[in-house]
């Protein structure tokens, strides 16, 4: 099979002036090859897809009063306590993601948190956004950033610098753990998730910050939606300005091993915090 290229430079051998013919055609076949080199980008040799086409919010759905999409960038924004006086997410609605990993560039601005929702479930009967599931943290306090947590589930399973393990009673248990990546969260970080089966790892940077082995059959999910969080309460900005995301085809589900907490592994009790929101005082707002 040839390539078009091949085709091309075999049609300029049979005309009568191939120069001048050359001439003619060089702009289109320069714009040819710029836009191939930006699909491959796109794309990645590594099978990436974008989520996000830098003009609009196609092919995701979200409040329109809470969102918008500005010089090439998504902004979620909360005025402050009233507005949304629930979380609000914006929501992927290119199906389900089950395997995968996820980068996404992304930044708060404003004393609060995000996050980046997977392998989740809407709930419909508190809004049309709603969003419980997995999340892999975005937060001003290090303890948290890049921690697995659950939305309106679970809560906190394991903070920045620490891996753990969910028994099938939903117990925690401790098996590593690492310096915390120290990040600011008001500049540009790019956030990894990866999810095989019931191995989930989170990264800020290309630095692992937690990751987690859910045993909890009743608890975990294996696929759900994907979503960006806008948190309620002091005023802040999610911003994000590239999403991607690639199927992975070699996911397991591990059983569970009790030889596998070994006898450095240690129970905890769910990990609580003092800062839901960001590192200032929660305000409080009258209904």
């Amino acid at each position: 099979m040839r390539l078009p290229c091949e085709r091309l430079f075999t049609d300029l051998r049979r005309i009568s002036n191939p120069h001048k013919t050359m001439k003619r055609i060089l702009p289109t076949l320069f714009t040819f090859l710029v836009l191939t080199l930006i699909a491959c980008a796109s794309f990645g040799i590594e099978g990436f897809k974008p989520l996000f086409n830098g003009t609009d919010l196609a092919g995701w759905d979200g409040d329109p009063a809470l969102w918008k999409v500005e010089n090439g960038v998504i902004i979620g924004t909360c005025s402050g306590p009233v507005s949304p006086r629930n979380n609000s997410f914006l929501i992927w609605r290119g199906g389900k993601v089950k395997d995968f990993e996820l980068r996404a560039t992304v930044r708060v601005i404003g004393d609060n948190n995000s996050g980046i929702q997977y392998r989740s479930r809407q709930l419909p009967e508190i809004s049309p956004w709603a969003i419980a599931g997995y999340q892999c943290d975005i937060h001003p306090a290090i303890e948290h950033t890049g921690m697995t947590y659950e939305e309106r589930g679970r809560g906190i399973f394991g903070l920045n610098g620490k891996d753990v393990a969910v028994d099938p009673q939903g117990g925690r248990w401790v098996i590593a753990e690492r310096h915390p990546v120290t990040v600011d969260v008001s500049q540009w970080n790019e956030y990894t998730v990866i999810a095989r089966g019931n191995h989930l790892l989170h990264k800020i940077n290309g630095k692992v910050t937690s990751e987690m082995f859910d045993y909890d059959e009743r608890g975990r999910a294996l696929e759900g939606l994907l979503a960006i969080q806008l948190h309620q309460g002091n005023a802040n900005s999610v911003q994000v300005k590239q999403i991607k995301l690639r199927a992975l085809t070699d996911g397991k589900v591990l059983g569970f091993d009790p030889s596998s907490l070994h006898a450095g592994s240690t129970r905890i009790a769910a990990p609580r915090t003092t800062k839901p929101q960001g590192i200032g005082p929660t305000p409080v707002f009258k209904k």
